[in-house]
Order: C-alpha cells, then sequence, then structure tokens
C-alpha cells in the first residue's frame, strides 16, 4: 500500500473521507452502451466540439472512469488519475472492458494511475492539456481553491478547463456539510435507512406523478440520460460527499478569469446541485 493509500485509508477510518470509488464501482454494475453514448454527447456538448482526436485529455478525479472512456472514444489522448484507490481501480476496469472491446492489447493513449491533485509536485510532471476535466471531484479535496489553482496551471494556451462545484446556497449549503460530516462517521449499518429516507424525501413527488400517469418509475428510469448516471449512485454520493465545500458561480469565474482563462459555457443551478462551467485559456 503506497503513502497516499495509507493516507486515504486513514481518513475513511476517521469519518473525514467518503469511499467514493466503493460507490463507482458499484456504479460499473449498471453501465451500459447507452449510458457511455450519453456521456460522450454530454462532453462534446459542454466542450462544443464533435471530436477530441488528436486532443491531451486530463481527468481529474476520474471516479468510476466513465467520462475517461467517453474521452477517449472521441480520440483524445487520455490522462486519468483519482486520489481514492478503489477509483483508480474502476477507471482501469473500464479502460480493460475498452481495450477487450476493441480487440485490443494495452492502450498506450490512457494512461490510468493513482494521484492527487493536491501534489503540485506530482502535477508538475504531467505536463500540459488541451482539455483539463474535473467534474463534482474538487469541492471533495479539502482545499478546493488551491485544487482549482493547480488544475489552471495545467491548461494549454487555448486549451478548455471544465470544472463543476457545488453550488453555494449559504445556510442551506452549511446544514449539507453537517449531513456529510455526520453520515460518513455512522455505522455502515445506519447509512442504508439514511439514504432510504433521503431518497423518498427528494424524490417522491416525481414518483407520484409517474404513478398518476400509468408510468411508474419512468422518470427514475429515465435518470441515466443526464450525464449517464445512475440515481442511487449519485444519491449516495450527494449526501456522503464529504469533504465537501462550495462556490458561487461568480466567485470561480473571477478565479478563473485572474488566471488568464475567459468563460465560454456555463450551466448554473439555483439548488445545492452543481454550476458547470467551462473556460478557455487565453494564448498569452
Amino acid at each position: 500500500m503506497g503513502t497516499s493509500d495509507i493516507a486515504h485509508a486513514h481518513e475513511v477510518s476517521a469519518g473525514e473521507r467518503f469511499e467514493f470509488g466503493k460507490n463507482w464501482q458499484r456504479f460499473l454494475a449498471a453501465l451500459n452502451p447507452e449510458r457511455i453514448a450519453q456521456a460522450e454527447v454530454s462532453l462534446k456538448t459542454a466542450l462544443r466540439v464533435e471530436s477530441l482526436e488528436g486532443l491531451r485529455f486530463l481527468d481529474a478525479g476520474s471516479g468510476s472512469g466513465l467520462f475517461s472512456l467517453a474521452a477517449r472514444r472521441l480520440g483524445a489522448t487520455v490522462h486519468s488519475f483519482d486520489y481514492d484507490p478503489a477509483s483508480v481501480e474502476c477507471t482501469a476496469e473500464l479502460r480493460r472492458r475498452y481495450q477487450a472491446q476493441a480487440g485490443a492489447g494495452a492502450d498506450p493513449a490512457w494512461t490510468v494511475e493513482a494521484g492527487s491533485v493536491l501534489d503540485a509536485e506530482y502535477l508538475r510532471k504531467l505536463g500540459m492539456f488541451d482539455v483539463v476535466y474535473s467534474w463534482g471531484v474538487l469541492h471533495h479535496t479539502g482545499a478546493m481553491w488551491a485544487a482549482i489553482d493547480n488544475l489552471c496551471r495545467l491548461v494549454s494556451p487555448g486549451g478548455r478547463f471544465m470544472i463543476a462545484i457545488y453550488n453555494d446556497q449559504g445556510t442551506r449549503s452549511r446544514r449539507w456539510l453537517w449531513v456529510k460530516k455526520n453520515y460518513n462517521r455512522l455505522p455502515r449499518a445506519f447509512r442504508f435507512p439514511v439514504l432510504c429516507g433521503f431518497f423518498v424525501g427528494l424524490h417522491w413527488r416525481a414518483t407520484v406523478k409517474d404513478c398518476l400517469r400509468l408510468r411508474p418509475f419512468r422518470s427514475i428510469r429515465e435518470y441515466g440520460q443526464i450525464r449517464g448516471m445512475t440515481i442511487w449512485r449519485d444519491l449516495e454520493d450527494w449526501v456522503g460527499g464529504y469533504p465537501f465545500e462550495v462556490a458561487k458561480p461568480e466567485d470561480l469565474f473571477h478565479f478563473c478569469y485572474e488566471r488568464g482563462f475567459a468563460l465560454i459555457g456555463m450551466r448554473t443551478t439555483n439548488s445545492l446541485g452543481c454550476n458547470e462551467l467551462v473556460f478557455r485559456r487565453n494564448q498569452t
């Protein structure tokens, strides 16, 4: 076990970190070609491209590896890393499946390894990338602004930087911080009932509407059309995701603008979800 693995295990046992990777490993059982295709569409739409052929793509905090896979299928040379060892295994498993489907051996255009977005020395060795992608990750590092700053340095001139950060909702966000912190301190046997309670509380309206329209659970089945995810895996990530920080979209804009980036795309939320921002680094 490496130094980072030991640090991660200690944080989990102390209730200071959610095991994102184990959640993503369970997600792989639900992954199918339709979800992969939807992830590709999502990536192309957000980046405003039809192909990533010839581009270097960094997936910082690769999680399930789904968007690394999408980028690779779109033609990019991909470098995936994650701090969570189970996430690294998950991404490596998706790479293995992709290689098997392609009938090829090891893919030199897709690297998967352990790494931290807070490790400046590790990041420096990676070089520059045409696309730096980190969706729903940096607010879980424990040092969000340092993590964003570190990734800004890896974007090539003219390259794109895509991030998604939890929206700052003031008091509501502080309540969610309390929920997440205490969820991770619960004995594992108590976590499932808590998740069931949140599932009912968050989705009962949609479920009732579906039943009244004689289409039970249709909205839940269609949830995968949003970035290829599943409703339960997202719920567990949402309730358990800790460390947890938030930011207003304007603060993210100004932070990146001061580092030589122009905003080229944005999707905001009025809820506790993520604000998604896409920047282009200035040529000079």
